[in-house]
């Protein structure tokens, strides 16, 4: 344990003073800047329930698709890459470590420190941008949320933080399977552009629903997608729903919390799934390898 704790303070220290981190904190807190902004000239026009008018300023952007979601739906998965596709193999070509591994530290706690730091890294980015655009949609409209709706975006936080522990772990995985870097971060990036492509299929395919179903199952970006989606607009009912927004809008009539949680509890089920799938065979692989001194 103390091993673990050792690991998790080294990373989490070299995560939030890399430059990467801190370019792409700045990108995210612009785009939250810009997104509340754009939403507060379009939320009186597109209230359509009163309790959730504070919900909104998270999913109005005066286009059908709700700019917030869509942006952590596509960005997220970069934060995960860029903490973690040199996670490993950085040290191994540096040999630093084949010197870690030489102290009183288990090999196990090495890769679930490195996690655990990406993990809480992950989690203080989105917990700090919810705030923001809270901070700035509570002093531009004037109505604080009410317990339905910090609920809902606390799940949000959860789920968020989920999502994003997948592509880390998955950019972590390829920083075992690859020596080089520039390698492990390509291999990272062309599964990201492999899922948009899925993602992306149903919208741009009339595809059946049967085969639509099959393609949502194996995408994180389309799990997230739909659990974001019901988790912060209440009118959202089915899945199907989801995707016909972009042409025809979502229902209006809002759901309980409870039934919406019941909708998406598969999904997030099947995403927490994918998330440990990834990192165990991570840590499986990591824990067999060979590491020599150099």
């Amino acid at each position: 344990m103390q091993g673990l704790i050792t690991v998790f303070w080294k990373e989490l220290a070299d995560d939030f003073t890399r430059w990467r981190f801190i370019i792409l904190f700045v990108i995210v807190f612009v785009v939250a800047i810009f997104a509340i902004y754009m939403d507060a000239q379009y939320i009186k026009e597109a209230v359509t329930d009163p309790r959730f008018v504070f919900l909104q300023l998270y999913t109005t952007s005066g286009q059908s698709l709700p700019l917030f979601i869509l942006f952590f739906t596509f960005f997220m998965p970069i934060i995960g890459i860029a903490l973690g596709f040199d996670a490993i193999n950085s040290e191994k070509s540096s040999g630093t470590m084949s010197r870690l591994l030489s102290q009183p530290i288990y090999r196990d706690s090495v890769i679930n420190g490195k996690f655990l730091a990406g993990i809480i890294t992950i989690a203080v980015m989105m917990t700090s941008v919810v705030l923001l655009v809270a901070g700035l949609g509570l002093r531009l409209i004037g109505i604080p949320p009410n317990s339905e709706e910090a609920i809902r975006l606390i799940a949000f936080l959860a789920v968020s933080t989920i999502y994003g522990g997948f592509w880390l772990g998955l950019a972590i995985l390829s920083s075992i399977f690859f020596q080089r870097i520039a390698t492990s971060a390509l291999a990272s990036i062309a599964a990201w552009m492999l899922f948009v492509f899925l993602f992306a299929l149903p919208f741009f395919a009339q595809l059946g629903g049967q085969l639509t179903l099959m393609i949502m199952q194996v995408s994180p970006i389309t799990l997230f997608w739909q659990i974001a989606t019901i988790l912060l607009v209440p009118g959202a009912r089915t899945l199907g729903q989801i995707f016909q927004s972009a042409a025809g809008g979502i229902p209006t009539s809002a759901l309980p919390l409870g039934q919406s949680l019941l909708i998406v509890w598969p999904h997030m089920v099947g995403l927490l799934a994918l998330t440990a799938i990834c990192f165990a065979i991570s840590y499986i692989k990591f824990m067999r390898e060979e590491i020599r001194s150099t």
